[in-house]
């Protein structure tokens, strides 16, 4: 059974940082790309950023850009979202998607809450 299993998500106070993970398990994720997409209430999920199987490129959205990184672990069959400077407008449900030639898989998300 294919699962991505997303953790690192939690209370943070505005300009602090968090390190969301996406673990693979029942699917090597370096055989494909890696996003992280997020989701706040009552708008549409949105891409925060990509990596590719090796890591090689990498894109972000327009709103994150310089202040979020996106990196892999291939030994550890992981991908991180490292965010800094956060702000409240950053508070969302965090997913983890991948995608190959032949397959897609979505996490359950994690969610991260951006308040003083």
């Amino acid at each position: 059974q294919v699962q991505l299993v997303e953790s690192g998500g939690g209370l943070v106070q505005p300009g602090g940082s968090l390190r969301l993970s996406c673990r693979g398990s029942g699917v090597t994720l370096s055989t494909g790309a890696v996003a992280w997409y997020r989701q706040a209430s009552g708008k549409e999920r949105e891409l925060v950023a990509t990596i590719t199987g090796y890591g090689d490129v990498t894109k972000y959205g327009g709103s994150v850009k310089d202040r979020f990184a996106i990196s892999r672990n291939n030994a550890q069959n992981t991908v991180y979202l490292h965010m800094s400077s956060l702000k409240p407008e950053d508070t969302a449900v965090y997913f983890c998607h991948f995608s190959s030639v032949r397959y897609t898989y979505w996490g359950q998300g994690t969610q991260v809450t951006v308040s003083s």
